[in-house]
């Protein structure tokens, strides 16, 4: 019971981590912490060390000590919500049992109710926060806080560039106004959020490389808002390979195409030779609305995700804005994005002589590119 409360507090801990909750993320590491060592030290370490035996001074004191500390966790908890504090206040109960085992003045019922009251918390507690973050939703209420430390916004930074909001027309409409001068933006887009330049600005694309400390040798894709501003610019594209696009568009697969001029009628413009390789180009069409209403007001973009390079990908505005927003002109907030990783990106250079290949497996699992690829060959 003891090994898998704290594992499981210790995988909530890090997916509220991973999800950029700082602060949830602290709270169930540190009780992970906790009754880890309430366990070892009492069950395993209570039996070799002999503590009782007149040499239980030093764990006396431990948990006097650890009493006072645990205080103070609890009118923290009291700020974040009621299963936390609930938590704190088990285990200081919990806690008085252990310093009453060192007095040899425990009486086994009551340690027993205070640890299944104390499981019961916590098992509740880390499958609420595993659940409200791998959803993005309150599935399982985890309570208000008891008191609230009163704010004023005059208080507050302000944020290190602009940021509308992507349900606003006018917050829309500032971030396309910046991407058409030539500015860097980070925009949402149906899988993780990405940093955005317009293919008209040759400079804003390599402003891109620097932001990210991106290598030069890795290519930067093009993102467009429908299927058919592709057929206007009448590239070479084989009918296999038109049916193919015609069942990934709009969605997370990005597919790797032959480079030329016809870019040029696609609105690329003076952005041709910063975006793919001399040769091949990967063009993706978003499944997300406010996304593709920005590239219809500033034309075809250049995208790549929204992180350092090497680093994690950033599934929220607010991690864009604290890692990047320094070096950005704008970022539009849509708040969580719909994927954790991003999209599958499949080379179709070669579709009609040796079929297709999978260059990077994201959202979209390998074995379904490959039976779409093969449903459409078939047809």
């Amino acid at each position: 019971l003891i090994l898998i409360g704290g594992f499981v507090q210790l995988l909530a801990g890090f997916l509220a981590f991973r999800k950029y909750d700082h602060l949830g993320g602290a709270a169930f590491l540190t009780f992970s912490a906790l009754w880890s060592s309430y366990g070892a030290t009492r069950i395993i370490a209570g039996h070799l060390l002999d503590i009782g035996e007149g040499n239980s001074e030093g764990f006396t004191a431990g948990s006097i000590a650890f009493l006072v500390l645990n205080a103070f966790l609890v009118i923290l908890a009291s700020s974040f919500n009621v299963v936390l504090l609930c938590m704190t206040l088990a285990m200081e109960l919990l806690t008085i049992c252990f310093l009453l085992f060192t007095l040899e003045n425990l009486p086994l019922p009551f340690e027993i109710v205070m640890l299944i009251i104390f499981s019961i918390i916590c098992f509740y507690g880390a499958t609420a926060s595993l659940a409200n973050c791998m959803f993005g939703k309150d599935l399982m209420m985890m309570g208000p806080p008891l008191f609230t430390v009163e704010s004023t916004k005059d208080t507050e930074d302000p944020p290190p560039c602009i940021c509308p909001k992507s349900h606003c027309t006018s917050g829309l409409r500032t971030i396309a106004d910046l991407l058409n001068t030539g500015a860097v933006c980070g925009v949402p887009t149906d899988t993780v959020y990405a940093l955005a330049a317009s293919c008209k600005h040759p400079e804003a694309i390599e402003k891109v490389y620097r932001i990210k400390d991106r290598p030069q040798e890795k290519p930067i894709c093009i993102f467009i808002s429908n299927l058919d501003q592709l057929r206007a610019a009448s590239p070479p594209i084989s009918p296999l390979l038109w049916e193919f696009m015609e069942n990934v568009y709009p969605g997370g697969i990005g597919c790797i195409i032959q480079k030329g001029e016809w870019l040029k009628k696609l609105g690329v413009g003076a952005g041709y030779s910063r975006v793919g390789t001399q040769d091949s180009i990967m063009i993706r069409v978003p499944d997300l609305t406010v996304l593709v209403h920005l590239i219809d007001m500033t034309g075809p973009l250049a995208i790549t995700s929204a992180n350092p390079s090497g680093e994690v990908d950033s599934t929220h505005h607010d991690m864009v804005i604290s890692r990047l927003g320094h070096k950005l002109e704008g970022v539009l907030c849509d708040g969580e994005s719909d994927e954790v990783v991003a999209s599958t990106v499949v080379n179709c250079t070669k579709i009609d002589e040796s079929g297709i290949t999978i260059v990077r497996e994201g959202c979209i699992p390998a074995v379904k590119v490959m039976q779409i690829f093969e449903s459409v060959k078939n047809r």
